[in-house]
């Protein structure tokens, strides 16, 4: 332990912020595991591996505590469960980075259940340790993180991508959704059954409107979206709206209802 009169181990002299103890003490880490024995077999591997560049100040085996500690002890970077009872690893390591000069936090987990790395990037988690690490990797990225290198192994990464992917074609559908519903809705309902392959008198039939409203409905749309008559089609493909057939599908949604 230091002395009172030690830099802090993340104040810099000009003012900014570092992970890096100022005063080449060892890295402090707190280890957070509802498994004492996972407590006590990762102090070992940080006290054993890394050459005296880590120091183990304390193990928790809940979030209360955790932040109980991290308010006395400070510690640089904590290693955080997941999978705890009352406040899990998620919740405990969003108010770890709410703290002021708030410590590291790596995700101390197996990445279950599939959406565990997301959860944890939202809560400013900035990485993750798997418990079947190698030590010296486990060591690597807790000196990582200090230099402000996030630290994601390869399982995290292939998560987080996987649900990039799963999440890109939902906000792409989304936002299709939107700017058809910023739309006046009979230019809504010009576009979508344009969309359909009607021609400009089969939208006037089906609207009954005549055809040159239907045609400045579709114009109006148009310079509205700054899309072609093309691209407004695509656009209805990509909100992938639902079957008026469906029985959950609002009467008004593709308005063909009589006026």
């Amino acid at each position: 332990m230091t002395n009172a009169t030690a830099p802090d181990a993340r104040s810099t002299t000009d003012g900014t912020t570092s992970g890096v103890p100022a005063d080449d003490r060892p890295i402090r880490v707190s280890v957070i595991d509802d498994d004492p024995m996972v407590c006590q077999a990762m102090g070992m591997i940080l006290a054993d591996y890394s050459d005296g560049r880590i120091s183990v100040v304390s193990t928790s085996t809940d979030g209360t505590a955790a932040i109980a500690n991290a308010r006395s002890e400070r510690p640089d970077v904590v290693l955080m469960d997941v999978a705890m009872p009352g406040m899990d690893g998620i919740e405990t390591t969003r108010r770890l980075r709410s703290l002021p000069d708030p410590p590291h936090v790596l995700i101390l987990t197996s990445l279950n259940p599939s959406d565990t790395a997301h959860r944890a990037v939202e809560a400013d988690a900035e990485g993750f340790v798997s418990k079947t690490d190698a030590p010296r990797d486990i060591i690597r990225r807790v000196l990582g993180v200090c230099d402000g290198a996030p630290q994601f192994n390869p399982a995290s990464e292939r998560q987080l991508i996987a649900g990039l992917r799963a999440w890109r074609p939902a906000a792409r559908r989304d936002e299709a959704r939107a700017m058809l519903d910023a739309l006046p809705e009979r230019e809504r309902e010009a576009v979508l059954l344009a969309a359909e392959g009607h021609t400009n008198a089969q939208i006037a039939a089906r609207m009954f409107i005549s055809e040159r409203t239907a045609k400045a409905h579709l114009s109006a749309a148009s310079e509205r979206l700054a899309m072609g008559r093309v691209q407004m089609a695509r656009l209805v493909e990509r909100a992938d709206l639902p079957s008026p057939d469906d029985p959950t599908c609002p009467a008004t949604m593709y308005g063909t209802t009589a006026r």
